[in-house]
């Protein structure tokens, strides 16, 4: 299966933070050169778009990533599991990935088990921030980074998991690392990006670019050791209606949905993310949204929650355009004054 789009990324030698930071540059990537109709950033609007960027990149995965998160390899040497040419990096240069993150997460609490496992050993509401950082740090590492460094995260998560154990209020046991709730997370992202992909995506999957999508993610699956994995749209779409029977909302998942719609960031990031948070929800199964408490009136979507998320989306790509590699740094300088 080909992809429909002849260009390459450039060869990247350099040092590259995962993450957003850590795309090569979202301009580098074919089909995003940012907003359409905004001139070249020269001046002030150089400098605005390279403070937005920071602020942006410092929210999503911190002050301070991890040097185990820097891209010290050539791509031609080791482009990881994925690498420029597959359809994984097409659809992850975009920011609409950001709706289906929030998409996954709030999918995920209908599992009762992993629900419970959530419930009762994470620290997301002390630290919503923190938590926000790992797990974008995580997902960089595992598309941009080499296989060893793919390994290694895999490799901390799983030892994470080994405490996350218990007993859901139903009574039954559950453990993070069971195989059914590894694919079941592994799905709801896949599932979530793939559907954020072809509702905001700048550059949308052909049917067969989908399929390409779902096989190229399952070898992270494999990874993490978790149930045989979807391969095709078709398989996903029949995965989870085989699994319907598992899922519903619990009182905890109520709970972190409420949360999750309104969690405590700074002032300025709450408009956007009240976007994405909307976007998220109506993307949805409405069988969900029900059960959720999540009423969407069936105007509000396509007359106001798709324009406007549109264009917050396209306009953090170009924000996102104007973050400067580690290249194009001088050793100890300020982002901020790169521009």
């Amino acid at each position: 299966m080909g992809l429909d789009r002849s260009p390459s990324v450039p060869s990247a030698s350099t040092g590259l933070t995962i993450g957003l930071r850590g795309r090569p540059s979202l301009t580098g990537l074919p089909g995003l050169t940012g907003l359409p109709g905004l001139p070249s950033p020269s001046g002030a609007l150089s400098w605005v778009r390279t403070r937005l960027a920071t602020e942006v990149s410092t929210l999503l995965i911190g002050d301070n990533p991890p040097a185990s998160v820097r891209r010290s390899v050539p791509f031609d040497e080791d482009p990881g599991y994925f690498g420029p040419d597959s359809v994984t990096w097409l659809v992850h240069s975009d920011s609409c990935t950001l709706i289906g993150g929030l998409r996954a997460l709030m999918l995920q609490t209908m599992h009762p088990l992993a629900m419970a496992g959530v419930a009762q050993h994470s620290n997301f509401r002390s630290d919503p921030l923190g938590r926000l950082a790992n797990t974008s740090v995580y997902v960089g590492t595992t598309i941009y980074g080499t296989k060893p460094d793919v390994e290694r995260a895999i490799r901390i998560v799983k030892r994470v998991h080994e405490d996350v154990v218990g007993v859901a209020d139903d009574g039954r046991p559950y453990a993070a690392n069971d195989p059914h709730l590894l694919t079941f997370v592994h799905h709801t992202l896949v599932d979530s990006f793939l559907r954020a992909n072809q509702r905001y995506g700048a550059q949308r999957l052909t049917p067969v670019q989908a399929d390409r999508y779902v096989e190229e993610q399952a070898v992270l699956a494999e990874l993490f050791g978790g149930e045989p994995a979807a391969r095709s749209v078709a398989e996903l779409k029949q995965w989870f209606c085989d699994l319907r029977p598992e899922l519903r909302a619990t009182g905890d998942a109520r709970n972190t949905i409420r949360f999750l719609l309104n969690p405590p960031l700074p002032y300025v990031a709450r408009p956007a993310y009240a976007v994405v948070a909307s976007a998220a929800v109506t993307m949805l199964p409405t069988w969900i949204r029900r059960q959720l408490w999540l009423p969407v009136p069936p105007v509000v979507e396509p007359v106001v929650v798709r324009p406007t998320t549109t264009a917050l989306v396209r306009m953090v790509d170009w924000v996102m355009g104007g973050y400067p590699r580690e290249d194009e740094l001088e050793p100890g300088r300020d982002p901020e004054r790169a521009a």
